[in-house]
């Protein structure tokens, strides 16, 4: 079945797949794009010889993988941000309803106030953290060149490490599922970390 995916890679589509799914999972974080970025790069590499130790040739489709995925990341994290900044009192008071969203949003706020968006970027590893961040954000009125710097940067790391563990799990243990189940399990655990970092921040 990889080498269906890996069909798809070499054509427009899986970039607009990656695309689509990024994009949209800051509304929907149960869809699956992390996953399908580390596919798309599992089957790149196959294109590219790195399971057979050779040396890639066809580097620049995991580049424009690299580039779709962040850029994706960053426009669902604006558009999320945009919506927020307008949603106005209702938003408010729907934030103020989850003790755990108003929690979010207090420390966001100091972390942005003091020039620190660590928060940012740890926020776009954990389990729903990019739209409790991008919506929050909005919400509270940070400014633009606050929030959105930190988060060109937590697109652009996410983006990496996904397509990286999906590419060298490729040269390491070769284009199969198993290569495939061990990098989502790594970036599921780089999620959980991240979550548990933030709790204790």
């Amino acid at each position: 079945m990889l080498e269906s995916v890996g069909a798809l890679t070499g054509s427009p589509w899986i970039y607009a797949m990656v695309a689509t799914s990024v994009l949209f999972d800051v509304f929907l974080p149960v869809l699956p794009s992390g996953v399908l970025v580390i596919m798309a790069a599992t089957a790149a590499a196959a294109g590219t010889g790195a399971a057979t130790g050779k040396v890639p040739h066809d580097v620049p489709d995991i580049l424009v993988l690299t580039l779709c995925a962040t850029t994706a990341s960053i426009l669902g994290d604006l558009v999320a941000y945009r919506l927020a900044w307008r949603g106005g009192d209702r938003l408010d008071r729907a934030l103020a309803r989850s003790p755990r969203l108003s929690l979010a949003q207090e420390r966001l706020g100091a972390a942005l106030a003091r020039g620190g968006g660590a928060l940012v970027v740890l926020a776009r590893f954990a389990p729903a953290g990019r739209s409790v961040v991008s919506l929050g954000a909005g919400a509270a009125r940070r400014r633009a060149r606050d929030f959105l710097p930190w988060s060109a940067l937590a697109g652009l790391s996410w983006a990496t490490y996904s397509v990286a563990l999906g590419y060298f799990g490729a040269h390491w243990l070769g284009t199969t599922w198993l290569a495939t189940g061990v990098s989502a399990l790594a970036l599921f655990g780089a999620g959980a970390l991240a979550t548990f970092v933030m709790r204790r921040a």
